[in-house]
């Protein structure tokens, strides 16, 4: 990624603007974190904030093309500061900003001659950015629990090099790109229904930029049928089995008698269910405790694996469980769906994502499976 002389490099002018909470409640079992009432005073406490580093580090290289805007404190100033960034602070937020504060900044940011405006949060920040009627390019770094919004980088790595190509200046094209939210009179009646809340102009890179969540085809139902018959007499005795969000899993705990917490994590031990809706914590508990498996689908369209809407999963949890102990489940439809582009990880650990590259075998049917790319 790096370019070799920043000479020919152009200037590139960025707003940043970060919701200091976001992606909080995904640890903590909850669906989001636009409702939780959480003080967080320091860059460490904010996961935004230490996505939002992780790009920052990428582009220190590229400093003197660099010219940022933000807003002051958490939303932007402080971890450009620790990055070594100066900045043009254009919005004083409060210690504990909400989302009006995420309104009121996009505005000031808007006013400012920017070219990109980078943005850091979820689906509930992006609802901010099209509230505030913004009209510049924007570019989302991933850090909520729900990410159904075609508007977001795949990773901090990805933010980072989208914004190089920009200051390469060969040419980069920008489309529409919708802004989806769970609708959450829907969630209360248990369903999973994104709801459109407008449209924010993104660089395009298929490679670089997530797509928008994509529903299940009523085709998959079969599939998923027979691979919950595959995955439920295939369950070892004495091993713990943590079953992720998504339509596949719900099918396999239906056919164990159970039902599936929506964007949640539960627990069968033996074909007991031994916990519901776990966070980070009670996960960690359980895997310390037993052999453990975890069944995870990927979402349709974006075909990200670890990362959306299973922040439960911390780096720690899956170095413990370890890759081999991963058993991905997912209907031809959607694999074939990605266009040949491979299953991605955001675990929040870079490492992490790197070690876990390649190959992964895939249940995709009764006793049918694939070997797929991942990374």
């Amino acid at each position: 990624m790096k370019h070799e002389n920043n000479s020919c490099l152009h200037p590139l002018h960025i707003g940043l603007l970060i919701n200091p909470i976001a992606g909080l409640g995904g640890e903590l079992a909850h669906k989001g974190s636009d409702h939780l009432h959480l003080l967080v005073e320091s860059l460490e406490q904010s996961r935004a904030n230490q996505r939002c580093y992780q790009t920052l580090k990428l582009l220190q290289m590229y400093a003197p093309q660099l010219h940022f805007y933000c807003a002051s404190g958490l939303m932007g100033e402080d971890v450009l500061s620790l990055a070594g960034f100066k900045a043009q602070v254009v919005y004083q937020s409060a210690l504990n900003s909400t989302a009006q504060d995420t309104i009121l900044a996009a505005t000031a940011l808007i006013n400012q001659p920017i070219d990109i405006l980078l943005f850091v949060g979820g689906d509930g920040t992006a609802r901010n950015l099209c509230q505030a009627q913004v009209n510049k390019p924007v570019l989302g770094l991933p850090a909520g629990v729900k990410m159904h919004s075609g508007v977001f980088a795949l990773n901090p790595e990805s933010a980072a090099e989208v914004l190089i190509k920009l200051m390469m200046g060969a040419g980069v094209a920008v489309e529409q790109a919708e802004v989806r939210d769970l609708d959450e009179l829907a969630l209360q009646q248990g369903k999973v229904k994104a709801q459109f809340y407008g449209e924010l102009t993104i660089p395009v890179d298929t490679k670089l930029i997530q797509q928008m969540k994509c529903a299940s085809p009523d085709s998959d139902e079969l599939v998923q049928t027979e691979i919950a018959a595959f995955v439920c007499e295939n369950l070892e005795q004495d091993v713990l089995y943590l079953f992720g969000v998504g339509s596949t899993c719900a099918a396999i705990m239906a056919q164990l008698g159970y039902e599936h917490t929506l964007l949640g994590f539960d627990a069968i031990l033996n074909g007991v269910l031994i916990g519901r809706d776990l966070n980070s914590e009670s996960i960690w508990a359980l895997v310390q405790q037993y052999p453990s498996k975890i069944l995870l689908t990927v979402t349709g369209g974006q075909g990200i694996l670890i990362g959306r809407g299973n922040q439960q999963l911390t780096p720690q949890i899956l170095q413990h469980v370890g890759r081999d102990s991963l058993w991905v489940v997912v209907s031809p439809n959607k694999l074939q769906a990605l266009g040949g582009r491979g299953l991605v990880l955001d675990t929040g650990d870079v490492e992490l994502n790197k070690a876990w590259q390649g190959l992964i075998n895939v249940t995709t049917g009764y006793d049918q499976q694939q070997l797929y790319y991942v990374g």
